[in-house]
């Protein structure tokens, strides 16, 4: 006859697997839904095939590209798309003769996500979206809050290829080499401390960031619920034009975890490298890089900025006394910010 201990053994090492089983589900992601795939979202998009295999969805504005003296490849941040792009005035685009290209980072809108996305392979999605739609040897960049962060990525993958660019409200890794602790403190203690814990699982424990961001026991990230909090009082103006966005649901469409949870492992992951290593990729005066920062950005801390334009005397640093996160929303702050990039303007 059985014993009654090894009955109870039994039993719980059965109820240890099936509490383990139904934690690993939750700690698994849906898988995403690929966009022209039986059940998935159709294809709206004009989009690029990369040599993997997946695609890129893009926009393209301005004036056609073989009768643009400038091409400038916007690069959009956290939670967005290419209808994000920075909004050129048409008339400023006639004048200087620009063509702006906008795409779907991967795992956003169209484009079918990365199954190992790092900061080094986005640098090499946009070398390969230009080359595959002949923009030539060298163009602009001009990226925006996580598409910011990626400039830096750009400039040490890809410097070859690049004509200028302009980084807008970057956001920033606070475990970047070279960042003297106080500053990277500093920056911390400036987030709401819900999102320093969905930052800091991230960093340390990105195999739990979807659990992180969906459970309900904790408050997950404010900037993926909208948070008002995080607004300051120019982006609370600006939000009734940013936040009322018609494709909104089109940016998720193929999962949170591919585009929103990604974007924060990657941003906030392990770097090999540091901003502050990099050398000056126009020493030879053939382009600048601009950095430009709200003073009173509550979304991504300034203090970040400022210092890497303090440490790298080659960055044209901009703040703006009075501005926020979402100061390229601003009216004419567009045509100001490719004005500044294209012909030095201050």
């Amino acid at each position: 006859k059985p014993s009654i201990s090894g009955m109870a053994w039994k039993l719980s090492f059965a109820l240890f697997v099936f509490l383990a089983a139904l934690l690993y589900k939750q700690l698994q992601p849906p898988a995403p839904r690929i966009v022209g795939s039986p059940g998935g979202p159709p294809v709206t998009a004009s989009r690029t095939k990369l040599k993997d295999g997946r695609h890129l969805a893009y926009l393209e504005s301005g004036v056609p590209k073989e009768k643009a003296k400038y091409k400038i490849i916007f690069v959009h941040g956290f939670d967005s798309c290419r209808y994000d792009a920075l909004q050129v005035s048409p008339e400023l685009a006639q004048e200087l003769g620009i063509y702006l290209l906008s795409f779907d980072r991967p795992g956003y809108g169209e484009s079918d996500p990365d199954p190992a996305p790092s900061e080094k392979s986005i640098a090499l999605d946009i070398e390969e979206l230009a080359d595959n739609l002949q923009l030539g040897p060298k163009f602009h960049l001009i990226g925006f809050s996580m598409g910011g962060e990626i400039m830096w990525s750009c400039l040490k993958h890809i410097p070859h290829r690049l004509s200028g660019v302009a980084v807008l409200g970057p956001v920033g890794n606070y475990w970047w080499s070279g960042l003297p602790s106080n500053v990277s403190w500093d920056a911390w203690y400036q987030q709401l401390p819900r999102d320093q814990w969905a930052v800091w699982v991230s960093h340390h424990l990105p195999w739990l960031t979807y659990w992180w961001n969906t459970q309900k026991l904790f408050p997950a990230s404010s900037v993926i619920a909208y948070n008002p909090a995080l607004l300051s009082e120019e982006d609370a103006k600006l939000m009734e034009k940013f936040g009322m966005r018609t494709y909104m649901a089109m940016i998720r469409q193929q999962g949170e975890y591919y585009c929103l949870h990604r974007d924060m492992m990657v941003g906030f992951g392990k770097w090999g490298w540091s901003p502050l290593d990099l050398k000056d990729p126009f020493a030879g005066g053939e382009g600048k890089v601009h950095l430009w920062h709200g003073a009173e950005d509550l979304i991504v801390p300034v203090i970040l900025s400022r210092y890497i334009s303090e440490r790298l005397p080659w960055v044209v640093y901009h703040e703006l006394p009075k501005s926020g996160h979402l100061f390229p929303v601003a009216q004419e702050m567009a045509d100001a910010i490719v004005k500044s990039l294209l012909l030095g303007e201050q």
